[in-house]
């Protein structure tokens, strides 16, 4: 018979604890990560010189607040930064982010991701408050080296947070609290833009995003530190039911009891590795561009307010996390019915993840000015992209449950080498902000997209890899067969 305390702890399942926090984590990451693509609007001017009367002769919609080709308001901007110098300081979070995946991948697999994660958040919520004193007190150089150093504070953010859920969370679930998780990233794409649009139109500052955001950051760090822990074994307030159900299912390896050599030629030399990290290039150059830009395309060509800039570039990340959980249980549901098969499963989800977006944002450049048809076409477009969490986000823990920081790692410094590119691209293909220009940004994304995605249905796969068995370590009761990857999954608490 169980003890009280044992009865009162079996309340709270500590896997969805950690789920809950692995959101709030990523919400607040992308917050911090993206929360100057819309604030950059509300700094420096976007460099259109005319605005048309007749929308269709020109490269720019017309202004509500213009007559002809003359503007009756024009709002001064603090800072007089050119396109390119803007893509700069939007991409340079990415290069601090590139190198700092690796390290933190093999360092959450050698010894847990709850402090490797923590620590990056502590410095980039730090970062995120004195954004506006750097750019303020120095200039474009400086704002971009502190946004590098926020990227490496952010490196290790998914690494960790796979390797966390590798451990915690079996297969049979990863669809929908993997869902949950990966979710967080749209909600902070979401908050970033809405919350952020309200917070500089109700302050009359564009600094409020960054102090606002950054000081949850340091709140929610109190709350990581004290309720999550590397493994079940040594949760102090897991039920012993629970324990036993997360060991038998998912047979983890403890990161801080049994070291595991990392087998870097298998992952090198694997085919469904590479194809998950090709199909991840063109995922991050979609979802990076869109991110980035898409408030600079909602100012500079579709000409709304930052009010509505930041409601309206923000709706194709409700869709997209709407998405995301339905798909999550739909998955699920699939795999429970033991019809289809986990390879199946997740390049179906990852093609759609792929290709609608791309038709999405093809419709959105050839909509005009017609701004209702535009939203209409990024939101369904851009929230098609939800499918790729439970495929895409959580194919690394189906390749090795005991590497996934470290696969997760490789996939993303590799990945997120697009997030590098993209936006200084962007800068250089839209020296005017018009029309036809950012029509052909669209264009080169979705071909990306879709070329891609065609490469992971050739490579991808959802099997257990052999190279991630340590010796006399084997799976015992997930049972999951290699031939045509069908599990038999155990009842769940």
């Amino acid at each position: 018979m169980p003890s009280n305390r044992e009865h009162s702890r079996s309340f709270i399942q500590q896997r969805y604890v950690l789920s809950t926090m692995g959101f709030m984590a990523l919400a607040l990451g992308y917050v911090q990560r993206f929360c100057l693509s819309l604030a950059i609007t509300e700094m420096a001017e976007q460099r259109h010189h005319t605005v048309y009367q007749d929308a269709n002769l020109g490269t720019v919609c017309p202004d509500e607040r213009s007559f002809g080709n003359t503007t009756l308001f024009k709002k001064e901007m603090e800072f007089d930064w050119d396109e390119k110098t803007q893509g700069l300081v939007l991409s340079s979070f990415f290069w601090g982010y590139v190198i700092t995946q690796m390290p933190g991948g093999m360092l959450a697999d050698l010894y847990g991701g709850k402090a490797t994660l923590g620590l990056g958040m502590l410095f980039s919520s730090i970062g995120t408050i004195i954004t506006p004193y750097v750019a303020r007190a120095y200039g474009p150089e400086e704002l971009i080296i502190l946004r590098l150093i926020i990227g490496l504070a952010q490196g290790p953010l998914y690494p960790a947070m796979s390797r966390l859920l590798a451990t915690w969370v079996p297969i049979e679930e990863r669809g929908r609290l993997g869902s949950l998780v990966f979710a967080g990233a749209q909600v902070g794409n979401v908050a970033s833009m809405q919350l952020g649009g309200f917070l500089m139109r109700y302050t009359n500052s564009w600094t409020s995003v960054f102090y606002a955001f950054g000081i949850f950051g340091l709140l929610w760090l109190i709350f990581w530190f004290v309720l999550i822990y590397n493994h079940p074994n040594r949760h102090p307030f897991i039920s012993s039911k629970e324990k036993q159900y997360l060991n038998r299912a998912i047979n983890a390896v403890d990161p801080e009891e049994g070291k595991l050599s990392i087998p870097w030629k298998s992952i090198a030399t694997s085919a469904p590795v590479w194809g998950l990290i090709i199909v991840q290039i063109g995922h991050d150059w979609g979802l990076f561009t869109i991110i980035t830009d898409l408030p600079k395309y909602m100012k500079s060509v579709l000409r709304f307010s930052v009010v509505e800039n930041g409601l309206l570039s923000g709706l194709p990340y409700i869709v997209m996390w709407l998405v995301a959980m339905g798909s999550g249980f739909i998955v699920d549901s699939m795999l429970s019915s033991k019809y289809f098969t986990v390879t199946c499963i997740r390049k179906t989800f990852v093609t759609i993840a792929s290709v609608g977006p791309a038709l999405g944002i093809i419709a959105a450049s050839y909509s005009g000015c017609d701004k209702v048809l535009a939203v209409a076409s990024f939101t369904i477009g851009m929230g098609l992209m939800g499918t790729f969490v439970p495929s895409l986000k959580v194919n690394a823990l189906d390749l090795s449950p005991n590497f996934a920081g470290t696969l997760m790692a490789i996939v993303g410094t590799i990945g997120c080498l697009s997030g590098v590119i993209a936006p200084y691209i962007v800068g250089i293909m839209v020296p005017n902000s018009s029309m036809e220009e950012w029509r052909d940004v669209f264009w080169l994304s979705a071909a990306i997209l879709i070329a891609t995605n065609l490469l992971f249905l050739q490579y991808g796969s959802g099997n257990v890899q052999p190279w991630n068995e340590k010796p006399n370590h084997q799976y015992e009761s997930s049972d999951i067969n290699n031939e045509n990857n069908t599990i038999s999954i155990l009842k769940p608490l």
